[in-house]
């Protein structure tokens, strides 16, 4: 989530001083410094968004649950891989947890503390705006909810990586949750692939009214691309692979699609 441009600024003609109307097109105003505690947090606000979470987003779904798309034991085999990386208990709290909340919540101040004006001035630079607001919102509460049923109930995936597939397979299964996973997703890639221009634009990459819109339609083919990808992947947990028939006295979910031992609650089921 990163920080609105000032609804007013100074223009400059000729070296004179001109008022500029608020909501008129200005570009992005770049951060700045001089402002303490509220600029080195805005920094950090700003970059957090590219790295580590923005990566960990791009790593996740064009890498990670792309995998699916050749079956559950290629997306076994990577959801092993990532649980039996080194210290993955601490990567995965200052590499994941911290940073997202980190940059969820301070969006969230920085929302609070903004004035959205996409109706009196209903230029597409303030409702870019207004909606990487909002996405942001909705992909903080997606990512809290996704984290915690796939990580922290049920079977343990790390200890369990061949019972992943199943149990994602079962809450896409739920046509409400099938929902709330595209939404979620579309506004993570939107959220993300915005938030990289944004980021280009205040760090002073892009200089320059061309530049940005060329930069800009890089950035919306990325939100293109990882959408698809996303929604090919999701296609692929729900239609693909149709759900094993469970055993007596097991759910779906306890079913995987592999040979090795069903599993439930971190347990081999009998």
């Amino acid at each position: 989530m990163a920080s609105a441009a000032s609804s007013t600024a100074p223009g400059v003609k000729q070296g004179v001083k001109q008022e500029v109307k608020p909501g008129a097109r200005q570009g992005v105003a770049p951060l700045r410094a001089g402002e303490g505690t509220s600029f080195l947090l805005r920094r950090l606000h700003s970059l957090s968004g590219i790295v580590p979470v923005g990566a960990f987003l791009l790593e996740h779904i064009l890498v990670s649950n792309s995998t699916a798309i050749t079956g559950p034991d290629a997306y076994a085999r990577q959801v092993s891989f990532l649980g039996n990386l080194p210290l993955v208990f601490f990567l995965e709290l200052f590499g994941i947890w911290l940073p997202i909340a980190f940059h969820g919540l301070y969006g969230f101040y920085i929302w609070y503390r903004g004035d959205g004006n996409a109706v009196e001035y209903p230029w597409s630079g303030n409702w870019m705006y207004t909606l990487q607001r909002w996405t942001g919102g909705v992909v903080f509460f997606y990512i809290v909810w996704h984290t915690y049923t796939m990580r922290f109930t049920g079977t343990d995936l790390h200890a369990f990586p061949n019972a992943s597939f199943g149990k994602v397979q079962a809450e896409l299964m739920n046509p409400l949750l099938l929902a709330f996973y595209v939404v979620g997703l579309i506004a993570a890639c939107w959220h993300f692939a915005y938030g990289i221009w944004l980021f280009a634009a205040k760090w002073g990459i892009t200089s320059g009214e061309k530049a940005r819109q060329r930069f800009l339609a890089v950035c919306l083919g990325l939100f293109a691309v990882m959408t698809i990808v996303g929604l090919v992947s999701l296609y692929t947990f729900r239609e693909r692979f149709p759900q094993p028939t469970p055993e007596p006295g097991t759910s779906a979910m306890q079913t995987t699609h592999t040979t090795s031992p069903n599993t439930a609650n971190g347990k081999p089921v009998e």
